[in-house]
């Protein structure tokens, strides 16, 4: 699903594309997951809405967050598809990278968050938003890991 979604991504887009990755659960083999695919966008300036948004709108692309005060992200709505648009250098791209890619290769951080996952999914919450504040401290633990092995 996901390729298909970089290939229409890449079609509306072309060279505004600069990078379409998978993340999120979905792009961690054997993590549990909601059946929605999170895709990171990088655009030269995730702001100039008017460079992405309408293109991405005729395929049926809905904007639906813009958070100005947090990285410029926005984030568009397809179907069962989170489009995260970040702009060129954020560091927020290379965060959620590192993550991904530390769920890929170790097995015990991917068991840990999964662990953390499951047991926050049985709790009732009114927002979205406080789930994923609630992963955060887990979130952390693991991109340091990540970067210290990194710099070894």
């Amino acid at each position: 699903m996901f390729a298909k979604e970089r290939q229409r991504i890449k079609r509306a887009l072309a060279q505004n594309a600069l990078s379409i990755e998978h993340v999120g659960s979905t792009s961690v083999p054997g993590l549990a997951a909601k059946p929605i695919i999170d895709i990171l966008l990088v655009v030269d300036d995730s702001a100039d809405e008017a460079s992405y948004v309408p293109a991405l709108a005729s395929t049926g692309y809905v904007l639906r967050i813009r958070e100005p005060n947090w990285h410029e992200h926005r984030l568009l709505k397809g179907t069962n598809i989170n489009l995260h648009v970040f702009s060129k250098g954020d560091d927020e791209i290379e965060r959620m990278l590192v993550f991904r890619d530390r769920l890929r290769r170790n097995r015990e951080d991917m068991e840990l968050y999964l662990r953390t996952k499951c047991e926050l999914a049985r709790r009732n919450w009114n927002y979205t938003q406080n789930y994923a504040d609630a992963k955060s401290e887990v979130v952390e633990s693991i991109i340091n890991r990540a970067r210290l092995r990194k710099h070894r």
